[in-house]
């Protein structure tokens, strides 16, 4: 009987986390997007900081034929930055400029891999990473 109520609460905690984590968000478009179409609705901010400025000049250029303007997804394409997945604690900083960097293997979304961008200095991803941050908080992901 000790046995069976600490495992029976483990598995409980694993299946909540795995809820979190696959439950479809707020932000999700009700209906199927079409190919090319944006995954999620967001808020845009009434201004950006500087540094968000250059980075969504950056991210227009470089992510945005994947990820969608203003990070929302595109169908077929890439996730959602403006997503629960990547708020900071989950997707730190560091993880953008090592995506960047080394590409990314897929494993939150169908998408297949990210290859890593050419083109790009630190100071660049930077400023993207400043950019989406302010994307999201403005759209409750902090």
């Amino acid at each position: 009987m000790n046995k069976i109520i600490p495992a029976l609460v483990a598995a409980i905690a694993v299946m909540g986390g795995a809820y979190y984590v696959t439950k479809p968000s707020e932000q999700t478009v009700a209906d199927s997007p079409v190919q090319g179409e944006p995954l999620v609705a967001i808020t845009l901010p009434a201004d950006l900081s500087p540094e968000a400025k250059m980075g969504q000049r950056a991210f227009d250029a470089t992510c945005a034929e994947c990820h969608g303007q203003n990070a929302t997804g595109k169908m077929g394409f890439g996730p959602p930055l403006v997503h629960k997945i990547y708020e900071p604690n989950h997707h730190a900083d560091i993880a953008f400029q090592m995506a960047v960097q080394n590409g990314v293997r897929a494993h939150h979304w169908q998408f297949g891999d990210m290859p890593a961008q050419s083109g790009l200095t630190r100071s660049d991803v930077g400023n993207i990473i400043a950019y989406v941050r302010q994307l999201q908080r403005v759209n409750g992901i902090n």
